[in-house]
């Protein structure tokens, strides 16, 4: 159950691709080899308001959280996250070179006794494979 929210600046429309960007951090997930391929959802919310810093309106930001569920160690989460923000990172080298900018990447461990899911998507994915 790998969801990530992406929070961003509505002053970055003009900068970044969100649809490029989601599919970028979706790809680098499945790179990871950790999560299932049926559980990636990747979204990206775009904030009309918002405040930064001293209030300077040409700063920017992108926020992910990364909810996912347990039975990862500590080791393969940080390889993973580290994984996926170095690739969002650098696909946003030219957003830091000209502007103000933050970014930031947290991962959120959802307990199972309070996680509810239904998904009919993993078993599409598994006929999928079996036939080609």
């Amino acid at each position: 159950m790998p969801h990530f929210t992406i929070e961003y600046s509505a002053n970055l429309d003009k900068r970044v691709d969100m649809g490029t960007v989601v599919e970028l951090v979706r790809k680098a997930a499945v790179e990871t080899g950790i999560f299932p391929l049926g559980g990636i959802r990747v979204r990206a919310v775009r904030c009309e308001h918002f405040a930064i810093a001293n209030g300077n309106p040409n700063f920017g930001f992108l926020d992910m959280v990364l909810r996912l569920g347990e039975g990862r160690d500590l080791a393969t989460r940080k390889k993973a996250g580290e994984h996926i923000f170095k690739t969002l990172s650098a696909y946003l080298d030219p957003v830091f070179a000209s502007s103000k900018f933050a970014l930031s990447f947290d991962m959120q461990i959802n307990d199972k006794e309070t996680s509810w899911k239904r998904n009919n998507i993993h078993d599409v994915l598994k006929v999928e494979a079996a036939h080609g």
